[in-house]
């Protein structure tokens, strides 16, 4: 009889130690998937993010990148050296130094030829300065300076009465024209020809033998 107690009572303590693994196993297994679920969260948010930043990268290099732009090609202003201006016969004869900028603001190098730069007055050629192949590096300007020498001898009668009104105004109104032909290379295998067009007008102030105004289309 005391063997059948003492059996009893050790029952109940052995289905509640049982219960109470079970209790642990499934807390477990709980903490587990949570972890999992947690880890795979992480995973697919990664991914999100990389394949945002991938189609930020790319929208980025299409609409900037590899934008192409042709690169502005001016003049700047600057000082007559010498000079020679009579109004009585109308007549000029300039010398300068001509401040020539080629501004690339594309990702990639503008590799240009060789060309030119004519001055004109009234429609009509009174000065030329050549300009030699060169580039101009990918977010920089490239400054040229060349010697220039301009002169009326060639105006015919009729320009030669408009050069006696501005003279008669201390002035003069010189055009710049040229053409810059090239190609930028982006990552050293995108390239594209460009051209470049100067387009400058300078109204020149005799009486202080300086540039007065310059304005580039």
């Amino acid at each position: 009889v005391m063997a059948e107690k003492n059996e009893n009572q050790y029952q109940p303590r052995e289905l509640s130690n049982g219960h109470h693994r079970t209790d642990e196993e499934s807390l477990l297994t709980m903490e587990e998937e949570e972890a999992k679920r947690k880890k795979k969260m992480k995973w697919t948010i990664g991914i999100i993010a990389f394949v945002i930043f991938q189609v930020v990268q790319a929208l980025f290099f299409v609409l900037v990148i590899m934008k192409f732009k042709s690169p502005k090609f001016r003049i700047a202003e600057f000082d007559i050296s010498t000079s020679d201006f009579n109004q009585s016969s109308p007549s000029f004869n300039m010398s300068f130094v001509a401040p020539i900028r080629v501004k690339n603001t594309n990702w990639g190098p503008f590799k240009y030829g060789a060309s030119n730069v004519t001055f004109t007055y009234g429609g009509v050629e009174v000065g030329q300065v050549n300009i030699p192949k060169s580039k101009a590096n990918f977010k920089s300007t490239k400054k040229i300076n060349l010697n220039v020498t301009v002169s009326s001898a060639n105006l015919p009668a009729n320009v030669n009465s408009a050069l006696a009104s501005e003279l008669g105004s201390n002035i003069i109104t010189l055009k710049s024209q040229g053409e810059l032909k090239g190609k930028i290379t982006v990552m050293f295998m995108f390239k594209k020809t460009k051209i470049s067009q100067m387009n400058c007008t300078m109204v020149i102030d005799t009486s202080t033998k300086a540039i007065k105004t310059v304005s580039c289309n």
